[in-house]
């Protein structure tokens, strides 16, 4: 009998210690879908500091410059698998599907590791391989300029592949040292594998950095021929279905012209909460439950200096921080801005997924996706705008709309 009670009283002190101690980074969470119950979500100052690690306060004030950023916008964190922050403004909203912009530039690069591994007979020099040959790139020619025979896809994906920059200030970047360029013509949705195709050199490939959206566009036609696949139905079935995304599309309408393929280059249109489980994938090693979506090889790399670009922090449609140039943030930190203040950060050593949304109001038209808006916008951000910078300096939130300082903020409100 005293046994039987000894083993009743370690059977108690276990389940008491199990009770009491919080599931931290508890690797086998994957959130259901929203539709079937969503994100295990923290709401109370003391869970959120005592569960997730995170000071609520602070998390606070990073939404707060979020919402001095942009007319519309919000901040969506999840640490250790916990949904611990969740707010917004204006026009977005847990279920609004906005132009994302460049942020779908992620999603791009993520789709492209996948292939590599999947398709590997076809395309076995990977990140090495020179695409503009008959086999992959067939509409290029004859080609325009002999040297982007020489062009590789990894050199697409870092953004070296010499194109020139877009913009009307675009920038060119050898080892570090930034210079003008002139502008050129780039894109043109009416026509986007040709014009993108067509941009011209402004370097040999490799040679310089110069930020120019054909060139994930032109990685997304290979993937298109390598896959005999759309690049929103590669993403669809290779990432959507098994991380559970809910509606989400390309912004393909563009007035009376719908697009005949997604941009490589962006315009991703997906829900708060499915755009941080896509973040939550990749801070879990590209895993998803018992499967391996995004090989590691790959995804080991977006966070890194890449061969494929010394010029720049700037690795497979990611900015990096290897170098710490976000001084607040941790240098394995990697993300994907986009236009109108939109970005999504990962951080691996902090177990933590940043989203902040952004946008102007025309990046909320439902007409973009023809996806149902399910919720009205309530006027609150009306004639909205932004705090006047200082006369004696740059603009107070710099050229991202506050991206680079809301990942210092959010990481800074880590207290485990």
């Amino acid at each position: 009998m005293e046994s039987i009670r000894t083993i009743r009283r370690l059977l108690t002190v276990v389940l008491f210690v199990l009770l009491a101690t919080p599931a931290f980074a508890a690797d086998d969470y994957f959130p259901p879908p929203d539709s079937e119950g969503g994100w295990r979500t923290l709401s109370d100052a003391a869970d959120i500091r005592k569960i997730a690690g995170m000071d609520l306060v602070r998390l606070d004030q990073a939404y707060a410059l979020t919402e001095r950023s942009t007319p519309n916008g919000g901040l969506v964190v999840v640490r250790h698998g916990y949904l611990v922050y969740e707010k917004y403004f204006g026009r977005a909203h847990r279920n609004a599907n906005p132009d994302m912009a460049s942020t779908g530039k992620a999603f791009t690069s993520i789709a492209c590791g996948i292939m590599l591994k999947e398709f590997k007979d076809k395309i076995p020099d990977g990140l090495d391989t020179k695409v503009f040959t008959e086999k992959y790139l067939p509409e290029a020619f004859p080609l325009d300029d002999p040297r982007k025979a020489n062009i590789t896809l990894g050199q697409l994906l870092c953004m070296t592949a010499g194109y020139n920059g877009e913009g009307q200030s675009p920038t060119g970047v050898v080892m570090g040292k930034a210079s003008p360029m002139k502008p050129a013509k780039g894109q043109d949705i009416r026509d986007l594998d040709k014009s993108s195709l067509r941009v011209p050199l402004w370097t040999d490939p490799g040679a310089g950095y110069s930020y120019s959206s054909p060139a994930p566009h032109i990685a997304s036609i290979v993937l298109r021929r390598v896959t005999g696949m759309e690049l929103q139905d590669y993403i669809n079935e290779r990432l959507a279905k098994p991380i559970g995304w809910g509606p989400w599309g390309y912004c393909l309408q563009r007035g009376d012209f719908k697009m005949p393929h997604a941009n490589g280059a962006g315009s991703t249109a997906l829900h708060a909460t499915d755009a941080v489980r896509f973040g939550y994938c990749l801070v879990r090693g590209g895993r998803w439950k018992d499967k391996q979506l995004v090989p590691p090889e790959y995804l080991a790399l977006c966070n890194k200096p890449s061969k494929f670009n010394p010029h720049s922090p700037f690795s497979l449609q990611f900015e990096h921080n290897a170098d710490g140039h976000v001084a607040g943030a941790q240098k394995d930190a990697f993300y994907k801005s986009g236009a109108g203040g939109f970005g999504l950060i990962i951080v691996p050593s902090l177990d933590l997924v940043i989203y902040k949304l952004g946008g102007k109001d025309n990046q909320y038209d439902p007409a973009l996706t023809g996806l149902p808006q399910p919720f009205k916008y309530d006027g609150s951000r009306d004639n909205w705008q932004p705090i006047p910078a200082s006369p004696f300096h740059e603009g107070s939130l710099g050229g991202d709309n506050g991206l680079r300082r809301v990942l210092e903020m959010v990481s800074g409100a880590v207290v485990d």
